[in-house]
């Protein structure tokens, strides 16, 4: 049995344009969507339908939410559980300061029987697969991460995703993957690790361990033809860079609002640009355009002037 392949939530990246070019390339085994606010979609926010839209493949995606109110997190769950997706992810990982301090993401691992009772409350209004998605903790403590993860487990999570570096370290540690595969052991729910796969070899090896699971972020971002090449499918992606640029900014034009733009493409470009020799030069060429249409431009000009 083939372990799956996910694509990881990541604010401004993980929507419907991404989705749409991995897709292209032969596509993965799910897709979580980026951070939703709880509290904003309940409050029917002006960019919610973008945020929550779930093509192209609706049956794949995984609704993330992010928030520190347990009420409104769970009526947020049971609302988006009603559209067609394969469940909801619950946020107990993200570290951006900006998130912790309003009590929300990584916020979350500081109390084993707050984060146990929100997963309760949400568990009777959830149909589909409910799953949370977390670091080791505020410290490298095993122990705390088994009983956390067993009260999860015992309040009806099904899968859990483990990004194992603590809460402070963001990437300055390497992602100690042994955990993941101990986390494993210490549980009867599934699995998935996340973290540091930077190849299609890597994405290979990794699911050969000791995982359910294996969900790729920024790797998947610079190659979008990662999933496929990894399962032995013919995606050579790296001699379509050109043309893949083009795609991103034709999808992002066709599916995401005006004020989305130009976030969206600097954070995509941001990665993608590293298949490329001169891929600096060109990010901070980019990152001086404020239009599609300069993006384009320059984009263009750059395998002009560079053919090789």
């Amino acid at each position: 049995m083939k372990v799956p392949f996910y694509l990881a939530p990541m604010a401004e990246i993980s929507h419907r344009v991404l989705r749409e070019l991995i897709e292209g390339f032969g596509g993965c085994d799910g897709y979580f969507s980026e951070m939703i606010s709880a509290a904003a979609f309940l409050a029917n926010g002006p960019f919610e339908k973008w945020y929550t839209d779930t093509a192209p493949k609706p049956e794949k995606l995984v609704f993330q939410l992010v928030g520190s109110n347990p009420q409104v997190i769970s009526d947020a769950a049971a609302l988006l559980d009603r559209q067609n997706c394969a469940g909801i992810d619950i946020n107990m990982g993200c570290s951006a300061p900006l998130i912790r301090k309003t009590g929300a993401g990584a916020a979350w691992m500081a109390s084993i029987d707050r984060a146990g009772d929100l997963i309760s409350l949400i568990r009777p209004n959830v149909k589909r697969r409910l799953s949370v998605k977390l670091r080791i903790g505020f410290k490298e403590d095993f122990e705390y991460l088994v009983q956390f993860c067993r009260r999860l487990e015992d309040a009806g999570a099904e899968l859990i995703t483990l990004h194992p570096r603590t809460v402070m370290e963001k990437f300055k540690h390497l992602a100690r993957w042994e955990y993941v595969g101990l986390l494993r052991q210490e549980l009867k729910i599934k699995v998935a690790g996340n973290g540091d796969v930077s190849g299609a070899g890597e994405l290979v090896r990794r699911a050969a361990g000791p995982c359910d699971a294996v969900m790729v972020g920024r790797a998947a971002v610079r190659m979008p033809w990662i999933f496929a090449q990894a399962r032995g499918l013919h995606a050579e992606g790296s001699e379509k860079v050109e043309e893949t640029g083009l795609r991103f900014l034709e999808l992002l034009a066709r599916y995401q609002p005006p004020e989305f733009y130009i976030s969206r493409a600097r954070r995509f470009f941001g990665f993608f640009c590293d298949n490329l020799k001169w891929g600096t030069y060109l990010k901070n060429k980019l990152n001086r355009e404020d239009t599609l249409a300069g993006i384009e431009k320059v984009w263009r000009n750059y395998f002009t002037e560079n053919p090789q």
